[in-house]
């Protein structure tokens, strides 16, 4: 993971100072990419501890097509929980309480729990609107993941192999509770040697916390669209539009980038797996997956 490290120090080094829709403060650069080769082992950050449950729950959401956090709570998984719980507050009169304030944790609590004790709570203030699953999914009526699957199995030379997340149309119904997608296009390629590749285009890059799982959640989606369509691994390739590192992550960032990475692990799949809507968490597994510690950073919401 050299190459997240050197972006990093990059964006680090050679940012400049931009204002942004959180009122957090960013360092930016703009255009940069990076590339991984998933014949070498699975890309998951070693210089901290990477949540990888998170990262394999999150997936497996996106790919059922879902958009309420009710399955991520379930699983313990509260990487989204912010946003919908930013909006209740918001439509409930309480969007004063100052951000990850004792009250603010306190009340962010109290809705976790009734988020998975109250399917009717749920229901209604856990949905983020038409974000990743459902455009994934349900793209004006087409499933897209359906459809690209299916493309590369019978037509595997095509150039037009992509999966949109950014739909103009419900853009603003998207960021009513949640946001519009970060990682908005991806593009899958086989090679003629029949290795798959994918390109992902992320238009925002929360580049500390956000960017290590987008690594490993789209090298896991590649991984798995590979076996289902009996394909080796290529390279998982991101390139990012405004790539930032928030003001509050200073700190976090030195230390990231005074430790050394360490040899990647590999990530082994149920080969018995055929269809990529199949998949389950107890299909993956972990091996050789050494970090340092994990480094703790605010979530901008």
């Amino acid at each position: 993971m050299k190459a997240y490290l050197d972006l990093l120090k990059d964006v680090h080094d050679n940012g400049i100072g931009k204002d942004d829709r959180t009122g957090t403060g960013t360092r930016s650069v703009f255009g940069r990419q990076i590339r991984c080769d998933l014949s070498e082992g699975f890309p998951l950050l070693t210089t901290k501890k990477v949540f990888l449950r998170a990262i394999i729950h999150e997936l497996l959401w996106f790919v059922r097509g879902d958009t309420n956090i009710k399955y991520l709570v379930d699983n313990n998984v509260a990487i989204w929980n912010e946003w919908p719980f930013q909006n209740y507050l918001n439509k409930n009169g309480l969007g004063e309480i100052a951000k990850h304030s004792c009250e603010w944790e306190e009340r962010l609590d109290e809705f976790v729990i009734r988020i998975k004790k109250d399917v009717q709570f749920a229901k209604q203030w856990g949905e983020l609107g038409p974000v990743y699953g459902k455009q994934w999914r349900n793209f004006s009526g087409v499933d897209q993941l359906a459809w690209v699957v299916n493309e590369i199995k019978n037509n595997p030379n095509s150039r037009r192999l992509i999966v949109s997340a950014w739909n103009p149309a419900e853009i603003e119904e998207m960021a009513k509770a949640g946001l519009p997608p970060c990682h908005t296009l991806f593009q899958f390629y086989v090679s003629h040697d029949n290795k798959l590749s994918c390109q992902l285009y992320q238009r925002s890059a929360d580049l500390f916390l956000g960017v290590p799982f987008n690594i490993a959640s789209y090298a896991l989606l590649t991984m798995m669209v590979a076996q289902v369509c009996k394909l080796e691994l290529g390279d998982f390739v991101h390139a990012f539009g405004d790539v930032h590192i928030y003001n509050n992550h200073e700190e976090q960032v030195l230390k990231q980038l005074g430790r050394s990475p360490k040899p990647l692990p590999t990530m082994r799949i149920n080969p018995d797996v055929v269809s990529l809507f199949d998949f389950s968490f107890d299909d993956f597994e972990l091996l050789g997956y050494d970090p340092e510690p994990a480094i703790k950073a605010p979530v901008a919401v």
